[in-house]
């Protein structure tokens, strides 16, 4: 018996400490990656503040849309600094929001109890990566009347929700080479979004390189650069939001 119960002790180390393990790994893995300091100085285009909920990239020049940014799950903010830094520099104010965790779950709403969209003369954009793709389409299944447009990046949701009578613009980017939100899934809940919604393939594009961070379990090698990836993603974004 006292075989049996040391055993069993010692398993459940083993365990526990390999969870332990997996997870440093994945706070690791999902860090932010060769993001140029330079982007979170402000210039004479943009102005960059950064808060304990966000960072904010203002444009000097005047401006009508403002885009709020879910990160993916476990994924630290920073990786999708240089896309929202390219996004406001395209006149675009952008919140990139900190989530509890890292998770997009523990935090979709924090823009509404900031009170980000608070100003009825502005055009709000919601868009998200992976989970924060799945919890921004929560967002407007939730508040259908406080966004004006969503970008779905990277992720196969909705799924277990429909914004199928959404009546606002809806633009999912997805990659041919994403493991993790393949297009097979995307496709496959095609029904979930109206039949106005526009989806656009970027060839050769994996799921990581829609951020700035290290390689995520299930994902494909890209067959393009995440220079690339990320210039086809801002043009898509840029040419839905302005259009």
């Amino acid at each position: 018996m006292a075989k049996k119960s040391s055993l069993k002790k010692v398993l459940t180390l083993i365990w526990v400490s390999t969870g332990i393990l997996f997870t440093l790994w994945l706070f690791y893995s999902y860090n932010a990656k060769d993001v140029d300091e330079a982007l979170f100085q402000s210039n004479n285009v943009v102005t960059v503040e950064n808060t304990g909920d966000y960072f904010l990239f203002t444009p000097k020049k005047e401006f009508q849309n403002v885009l709020v940014f879910y990160p993916g799950a476990m994924v630290e903010t920073e990786a999708y600094v240089p896309l929202c830094r390219k996004l406001a520099e395209n006149n675009i104010k952008v919140y990139l929001i900190k989530m509890p965790w890292r998770l997009a779950s523990k935090g979709y709403n924090k823009p509404k109890d900031l009170n980000l969209y608070k100003d009825d003369s502005k055009k709000y954009i919601l868009s998200g990566h992976s989970q924060g793709g799945k919890m921004a389409a929560q967002f407007v299944y939730e508040n259908p009347k406080l966004i004006d447009k969503l970008i779905l990046i990277g992720t196969s949701h909705p799924r277990d929700i429909s914004l199928a009578d959404a009546e606002i613009p809806i633009l999912k980017i997805y990659g041919s080479k994403d493991g993790v939100a393949d297009e097979g899934s995307i496709m496959k809940n095609k029904s979930k979004l109206p039949e106005t919604a526009k989806f656009i393939k970027i060839e050769g594009a994996n799921h990581c390189q829609f951020g700035y961070y290290g390689f995520q379990l299930g994902d494909d090698k890209a067959t393009i650069s995440r220079e690339q990836q990320q210039k086809e993603t801002l043009n898509a974004m840029v040419l839905f939001i302005k259009e």
